[in-house]
């Protein structure tokens, strides 16, 4: 009987005639191979459209940005001359490309905090505030979400005509005298700003209202009847257990807003003044304009930008041991 076990657990075959039980180690590197290859094919078509739609592109255009590659003239449509770093240290002497980057600085600190505010305020409301039509509040809100954005623009562009807009006419009503949002520098920023919130807090309150069903509800009960209000609740329990949803919604609400092109490119062209150009913006009327190196450079400084202002949200907003 031991000999029998012996046999067998070598991989041999059993007096009885019935094969080894898990096969032999030369069957089952077969069948993980076929699992592999199989694997692979399936993964196949992905891999090539990701190499030639992504991988690809990028490569080009990290090799165009060291170039000084535009549009000449009929006869000779491109030009391509190697410039090294020139693109790079040459945005950084643009005056227009540095007022682009000022605005998208000013976008992104107050839109981003005032979003997530906003999205954390409605979502509070829905967990805990509203009951009844709860549906229908969470639909209302993240509508923006999935309209059109062309759409969004021409309701926002009635809304903040200077003489019959519904925002100056309701100011009005309190003898306060509107500006001219789309007109004047010093409001055509925070008016789109506005905007934007409006339009894509919903999103973040989605997330926020999910974080805020995980938290364990008898740590808020705990908390009250040791005396604690519902602000302390909030602060101290609430809060640091979103720590992970906040960082999540930080990090993809301002690598959004880092790119934002569609507000200012429909309501303002980046006017008046450039007071409302952004760095995508302004590449992309680089890229019109047939400056396509310098294009690409700039395409690659926002990326720098975008993953140096996430590894800062990650460090301040990361869980602490």
């Amino acid at each position: 009987m031991a000999a029998t076990s012996e046999v067998t657990t070598r991989g041999e075959a059993d007096p009885t005639g019935r094969p080894p039980r898990g096969g032999t180690a030369k069957s089952r590197r077969g069948g993980a191979f076929g699992e592999g290859r199989a694997a692979w094919i399936l993964a196949l078509p992905f891999c090539l459209l990701f190499l030639t739609f992504t991988v690809w592109p990028v490569i080009q255009s990290l090799f165009m940005s060291i170039t000084d590659t535009r549009a000449r003239d009929l006869k000779t449509p491109f030009a391509v001359d190697i410039v090294g770093l020139d693109n790079f240290t040459k945005a950084l002497s643009d005056d227009q490309f540095l007022q682009a980057a000022r605005n998208t600085a000013y976008f992104v600190l107050v839109g981003v905090p005032l979003t997530l505010t906003m999205a954390l305020a409605a979502a509070v409301v829905l967990d805990r505030g509203i009951t009844k039509l709860r549906s229908v509040f969470r639909l209302g809100f993240y509508l923006p979400v999935i309209t059109s954005i062309v759409a969004v623009a021409v309701v926002w562009r009635f809304l903040l005509q200077e003489d019959s807009g519904l925002i100056n006419t309701v100011l009005g009503w309190f003898g306060i005298n509107g500006p001219n949002w789309l007109g004047d520098p010093n409001w055509s920023m925070p008016a789109l700003i506005l905007m934007a919130s409006w339009r894509n807090f919903g999103t973040a309150m989605i997330i926020f209202l999910a974080g805020l069903q995980a938290v364990p509800w008898m740590l808020h009960e705990a908390a009250a009847i040791d005396g604690a209000g519902a602000w302390q609740r909030f602060r101290h329990i609430t809060l640091p257990m979103l720590r992970p949803t906040i960082l999540f919604v930080s990090v993809t609400t301002g690598i959004g807003y880092l790119q934002f092109f569609e507000e200012p490119f429909v309501m303002t062209n980046g006017g008046p003044l450039n007071s409302t150009i952004s760095m995508s913006m302004y590449t992309y009327k680089q890229f019109g304009f047939g400056n396509y190196g310098y294009a690409a450079s700039l395409s690659y400084i926002i990326f720098i930008v975008i993953a140096v202002v996430t590894a800062i949200q990650f460090r301040l907003l990361r869980e602490k041991d």
